[in-house]
């Protein structure tokens, strides 16, 4: 199994802050997914491949590192869409495919609602994205989906985790990278995370019950 590293850097500590406060506004709380996605992003992809090209710079030829693997981002929909976008910023040749999926409340259980995945040739390295791994339902079907889709290489990138959830997806696909930005203390008996900062969806897109 990979091991788990959570996200060590002031910068992060300060944005978890803003994320867990419940007086934070979507305004704000987008803002701190951002800036967080843009640290993890920096850190999962450490190890891509790159390829030596010959160049042409104002002064003279020389060779630089250029990027040659078809890299993929699936959002776990809907609150993995706050994390596309700073995702792009920094590899914007990236494609983005899609994977819907909501919890049943009384299973606890993830239900499949849309899936976006073309046929033929998969990406050569696909990146997970939701801010919450909670009981892992959710990742291990997305994960399912890529692995039947044929992807070698995948990696889940999460702001914050539950042990739970992280021993649920190390023990289904022991291959799959994990990147956090903070493991909290277990779920509660509603399978949330404690502490936490509630439902990422709901606080991202100003969608929360009054």
């Amino acid at each position: 199994m990979k091991p788990i590293l959570p996200l060590q850097h002031p910068l992060a500590a300060d944005a978890l802050r803003t994320l867990r406060d419940k007086h934070t506004s979507p305004c704000r709380f987008r803002e701190a997914v951002r800036r967080l996605t843009t640290l993890l992003v920096a850190e999962a992809t450490r190890d891509l491949t790159t390829e030596p090209v010959q160049i042409e710079t104002p002064i003279q030829t020389t060779t630089a590192q250029e990027l040659r693997s078809r890299i993929g981002i699936i959002p776990i929909l809907r609150a993995g869409l706050s994390m596309v976008d700073p995702f792009l910023d920094l590899l914007p040749h990236a494609e983005v495919w899609h994977l819907g999926f909501y919890r049943d409340e009384r299973t606890l259980q993830p239900v499949a609602y849309y899936q976006k995945l073309p046929a033929g040739r998969p990406v050569d390295v696909a990146f997970v994205l939701d801010p919450m791994l909670a009981t892992g339902g959710s990742a291990i079907a997305a994960l399912q989906d890529l692995k039947t889709w044929g992807v070698k290489q995948t990696c889940f990138l999460g702001l914050l985790a539950a042990p739970e959830g992280i021993e649920r997806v190390q023990h289904t696909f022991p291959d799959t990278r994990i990147h956090l930005c903070a493991i909290d203390e277990r779920l509660n008996e509603h399978g949330y995370i404690v502490p936490g900062l509630g439902d990422a969806g709901d606080r991202a897109f100003n969608a929360a019950a009054n």
